[in-house]
């Protein structure tokens, strides 16, 4: 069975129930000579909704045939978006267009009105996209509805952005491998950089543009594949191109950053209580199991290292434990962002892929969610590891909303924004858009026999909303 299978599977029963292929031209619109190809646009997701734009991906490819690993040909065709108020009795108009041949969609329109139901429609050289996943084609969905309705802002100033982000995996070659062989990876092309680097690259450049306009970046976790000395400083220095460390971005390490065993880390810094250990990653960033503390504009960023030696799964020592509590207690009604790498909740340990010891230990998780009671400041918890989008309920009476992010180096492919309002906040994910991350992430869409995005991309409301909250004592400087 190729990695791919079931996407193959979808695109031929979609034609079966009448979807209408519609012969098109393989090359530029219009060109003489090229060869008629049947068109399918395909995976439509409207990833991103704020209180004034959306982003809508789709992608365009050929039924017939594929290619070596049984994935549908791409075909190059264009980029069109229809929208319009969804109480309009007027069809919806064109407001987003590039005649630029892709096979890779991405869609985005500002001005909208906030608060407002909205129609819309995408289409490629004539040809509607449609939904090809349980969660865009499931009832209620935007995607099957063609409906969707922009957020309002909290009340007050908006004071500043910033990207939560993780799971980079610089130095990886392989991606979806869970053990040994299986499932079927998927490599970049020859000649190509490595996705990891494409994609990181691609969020950097990203946040830096005017209309996302990140003040900070926090990357929790995963930011090497295997914490070597030359990948860690590969991706240190790729960091400090972008901003500084501790004003402009923010880490904390993941499993795959733990100190590790062998030969080819023994130039490092061995572990205290592990000398058999070296930490590599550490050398770059810093030192394993310790606390971050930050603050930016009277924001508190608590950033946790939650990795074992030589597990998957999460923990916390005893003292990086006692000076979290120490740092809560000493100022509760700090306005806090908490980041760690590995999920925290009881839903979280029972809902993701891996299971329970994936996940924060159980003492540890109780420990920390209780130290948030006394912390009525602490209002979100980020989380990486699972490569999803996905928000879970806290085991006990808190007001922190406990948020998972789908990884930078695979699809989706992206981050999230987080813009911080006196009155509240708002959340956002968004896809990275340069044209290799576009590629590489609809390939990826194929990860785990196809069934990858019913896991990662989340739900609208878990991607995009709203929280009201008091947070007039920050400032934007």
């Amino acid at each position: 069975m190729s990695c791919c299978g079931p996407s193959r599977r979808r695109l031929l029963t979609m034609m079966a129930a009448g979807v209408v292929l519609p012969m098109v031209s393989s090359g530029r619109p219009g060109s003489a000579g090229a060869d008629p190809i049947p068109l399918l646009a395909t995976d439509l997701e409207v990833v991103t909704v704020t209180d004034t734009s959306v982003v809508v991906t789709w992608s365009t490819v050929s039924p017939q045939g594929a290619d070596a690993f049984g994935r549908p040909l791409p075909v190059a065709a264009n980029t069109e978006l229809r929208i319009g108020p969804a109480d309009s009795v007027t069809a919806p108009k064109v407001l987003g267009f590039d005649d630029t041949p892709t096979g890779y969609h991405y869609a985005e329109v500002h001005g909208l009105e906030p608060g407002r139901q909205y129609r819309f429609e995408a289409y490629s050289n004539g040809v509607r996209a449609v939904p090809t996943n349980g969660v865009t084609s499931a009832p209620g969905a935007v995607e099957q509805s063609g409906r969707f309705t922009t957020l309002v802002p909290p009340p007050g100033r908006h004071l500043r952005t910033i990207a939560l982000s993780n799971d980079v995996h610089y130095g990886e070659e392989v991606s979806g491998i869970v053990s040994g062989d299986l499932p079927p990876g998927y490599r970049q092309d020859q000649g190509l950089p490595p996705y990891p680097e494409v994609m990181l690259s691609a969020m950097l450049d990203d946040l830096r543009s005017p209309d996302r306009g990140a003040d900070q970046l926090i990357l929790a976790g995963d930011l090497t594949a295997e914490a070597t000395a030359v990948d860690s400083a590969a991706v240190r220095a790729r960091l400090d191109a972008w901003g500084s460390l501790g004003s402009d971005y923010f880490v904390c390490r993941g499993n795959h950053d733990r100190p590790h065993v062998g030969a080819e880390y023994a130039q490092c810094s061995a572990v205290p209580a592990a000398p058999d250990h070296h930490d590599c990653w550490g050398d770059s960033f810093v030192d394993h199991q310790k606390l971050l503390s930050y603050q930016v504009g009277g924001l508190r960023l608590l950033g946790i290292d939650t990795t074992a030696l030589d597990a998957s799964g999460g923990t916390i020592d005893p003292e990086q434990m006692a000076e979290i509590r120490s740092a809560l207690t000493s100022d509760p009604d700090r306005p806090t962002v908490v980041f760690g790498h590995h999920p925290v909740t009881n839903e979280a340990a029972t809902n993701n892929a891996a299971g329970p010891g994936f996940v924060l230990d159980r003492g540890n998780a109780a420990e920390l969610q209780n130290s948030y009671v006394g912390a009525p400041g602490v209002f979100l918890h980020h989380s990486g590891h699972t490569h999803r989008n996905k928000l879970t309920r806290p085991d006990v009476a808190v007001r922190v909303e406990f948020l998972e992010v789908g990884a930078v180096k695979e699809y989706p492919g992206g981050y999230s924004l987080l813009r911080v309002y006196d009155g509240g906040y708002m959340v956002n994910f968004y896809k990275t858009r340069s044209d290799l991350a576009k590629r590489w992430s609809a390939r990826t869409r194929g990860q785990y026999f196809g069934l990858f995005p019913e896991y990662a991309l989340g739900t609208f409301a878990e991607r995009n909303h709203v929280v009201v909250r008091d947070l007039s004592g920050l400032t934007s400087s």
